[in-house]
């Protein structure tokens, strides 16, 4: 039996492979930077550090696989800059990402216009050189989700604002200035509740009364068909007070508090 020949062990590779960067999308972006970028590669996971031209990226997300890192991108002068990808592993091949000198923002239209005041509503900015934006809305902060690529849409989504709603400015703002939304956003607010009958249920005109609910700034009360003059209304729009207004003994009325959005029914009071 002959004896099988062993065959020489492979010579070990003269460097470790490390993250190899095929691509930068988009290429372009503007130089107040902010804008989303994602890197797309090999053996990218585990980033530590992402350099645009020697300035930091922030990085806000990786792929599991390595495949991608998506970051947002530093500001920087107007021109081409080389992109790296550092991770344990080492420091990526230079990809090419070129900055972009972008007028002032143009803000054409929001979507939709309107929502309740409570926020959270998704909306669109319509315009140009919306790369890098922020938006106020009433002058509170929206959060910026990002734009498209050309920087002609911008998503965010609304703050919460003032609690008996109204039409307030839509500002943005980028490296190269700032522009309001024609019409701006109006803040739609949202139908009263009651979160208890009137108290006292029964008295006599003249006895105060409160009522506890929400979305009441505004409000107004009735007893029966009879209105109630100077009811107070405290801030948060949670309680409404005032005065029983004349009725007749022994007879029951309900009692309606209205707002500009709607009308509940707050119970009954019974004249003594």
């Amino acid at each position: 039996m002959s004896t099988p020949t062993l065959q020489p062990a492979l010579p070990a590779l003269p460097f470790a492979i490390g993250p190899v960067l095929l691509g930068v999308l988009p290429a372009t972006g503007p130089t107040a930077g902010g804008n989303t970028v994602q890197l797309v590669g090999l053996g990218l996971g585990g980033a530590t550090s992402v350099l645009f031209g020697g300035s930091s990226a922030t990085i806000v997300g990786q792929d599991p696989l390595g495949l991608t890192v998506t970051v947002l991108a530093p500001g920087h002068a107007a021109g081409p800059v080389q992109v790296t990808v550092t991770n344990a592993a080492g420091t990526s091949n230079p990809a090419s990402y070129t900055y972009v000198a972008t007028g002032a923002p143009v803000a054409a239209a929001i979507s939709p216009n309107a929502g309740p005041t409570a926020g959270g509503t998704p909306f669109a900015i319509i315009g140009s050189n919306l790369q890098g934006a922020s938006v106020t809305i009433g002058g509170v902060a929206a959060t910026v989700l990002g734009t498209d690529p050309t920087g002609t849409v911008l998503f965010g989504v609304t703050p919460a604002g003032p609690p008996a709603g109204g039409n307030v400015p839509v500002v943005v703002t980028t490296g190269g200035g700032s522009t309001s939304v024609p019409g701006g956003y109006t803040y739609l607010p949202l139908p009263p509740t009651i979160t208890g009958t009137v108290t006292p249920s029964s008295g006599s005109a003249g006895a105060a009364f409160t009522i506890v609910g929400t979305n009441l700034l505004g409000a107004s009360v009735l007893f029966g068909a009879a209105p109630v003059p100077g009811v107070t209304v405290n801030a948060s729009g949670t309680t409404v007070t005032g005065t029983v207004p004349p009725g007749t003994s022994g007879t029951t009325v309900q009692v309606t508090v209205q707002t500009p959005v709607g009308s509940v029914n707050a119970g009954s009071f019974t004249y003594l």
